[in-house]
């Protein structure tokens, strides 16, 4: 999970790329579920952005789409 040290990193990050598994999974619970912009409390542009690039490593099978 996205906590208070880490957001700063996430606000400067230019780019969210699909392919950087290891940082979605920041934004997932361990059931493989989106973590909500209220819970990572990062801004509403960057949570759409995280959104799109986890569903696109789901749709290219680099993240589960759930967890069993």
């Amino acid at each position: 999970m996205a906590y208070q040290a880490q957001r700063e990193e996430i606000e400067h990050k230019k780019f969210i790329d699909y392919k950087d598994t290891e940082y979605l999974r920041q934004f997932m619970n361990p059931h493989a579920k989106m973590l909500s912009k209220r819970r990572t409390g990062i801004p509403a542009d960057k949570q759409r952005a995280i959104a799109l690039a986890i569903k696109r490593a789901r749709y290219m099978a680099l993240l589960p789409y759930l967890s069993a």
